[in-house]
């Protein structure tokens, strides 16, 4: 019987690291994954290498709870006062500060351990992109647009990507970066919209708070810079007609968030926020889908 409730205890410990570490709620890896495999594949010219390919989505769901950890970590004074994140276990005490740095030490130590399996250069951009995960929480308390810095975090895996299968950054590394950093100010906009009157209340800085009533017009323009740079990477990357109708999809799906924000309700804007994970397997799926069914050369 004391064995018995051992067992559970320690499940139960290891259910508030799971909900620490967000894997409950996986939107955020599919939203951090997305961009790394548009970029993979189009730098692999439809084949990744199979260990990079393995070490990407690893590393990509370590890092994501790594930085989960910390931002609830630097947040946890703060998150309890919001009603979207009152039970995160920071807040609840059902995990110490010091067990989330310990916890955050070693994912991170594990996701180096990762990014050394690959080349020198993926090893140098997983250093830059360490640095911006752990700094991103912190500046939400300097920053009037945090987002733009969450942006560049969520989309660091596309030039990694590119190190990795190819060992090179070439430009349409870089306007795909650009692409996935614009994709990330607007999902995370939408985040901040649910909530608004909270961070307010806290001193929190979003871009959301930033343009107020211009928060549609700002989250519309940047859907347009979106879809026009993809457009652009697909030109660069010779794709064809299976990505432009991945592009075709994502555009209503674009349309389809505006009018979810319209009324700007939590609900709502959480709902935009959310589907921005199909968005983003619209594109990788018309990437796939092109290089499948390209002719042979």
């Amino acid at each position: 019987m004391g064995q018995s409730n051992r067992l559970t205890a320690v499940l139960r410990h290891l259910s508030r690291y799971a909900r620490l570490t967000r894997l409950d709620k996986p939107v955020g890896i599919w939203l951090l994954l997305w961009p790394t495999l548009w970029a993979l594949w189009i730098a692999g010219n439809g084949r990744p290498l199979g260990p990079v390919f393995l070490a990407l989505v690893v590393g990509t769901i370590v890092i994501r709870s790594a930085g989960c950890v910390i931002n609830d970590f630097a947040d946890r004074d703060f998150d309890g006062h919001v009603e979207r994140t009152a039970k995160r276990p920071l807040v609840t005490g059902e995990v110490e500060p010091t067990e989330a740095i310990i916890l955050f030490a070693g994912l991170m130590f594990i996701a180096l351990g990762i990014a050394l399996t690959l080349n020198t250069l993926t090893v140098v951009f997983a250093g830059i992109g360490a640095a911006i995960t752990v700094a991103y929480p912190f500046t939400k308390r300097i920053i009037s647009a945090p987002q733009f810095v969450l942006g560049i975090a969520f989309a660091w895996g596309v030039p990694m990507a590119f190190a990795a299968q190819t060992a090179s950054v070439p430009q349409e590394c870089w306007l795909l970066f650009l692409a996935a950093v614009v994709w990330g100010v607007i999902y995370d906009t939408q985040y901040a919209m649910v909530d608004r009157e909270d961070d307010l209340k806290i001193g929190v800085k979003s871009t959301a708070i930033l343009l107020g009533d211009m928060d549609r017009a700002f989250i519309a323009a940047l859907q347009i810079l979106l879809l026009s740079t993809l457009a652009l990477v697909g030109r660069r990357a010779d794709l064809g007609g299976w990505y432009f109708a991945g592009l075709g999809m994502a555009t209503v799906l674009g349309l389809y968030q505006q009018w979810l924000i319209h009324e700007r309700s939590r609900e709502d804007c959480f709902r935009a926020f959310l589907n921005n994970a199909w968005l983003g397997a619209c594109i990788f799926f018309g990437i796939l889908l092109d290089y499948v069914f390209r002719a042979p050369v």
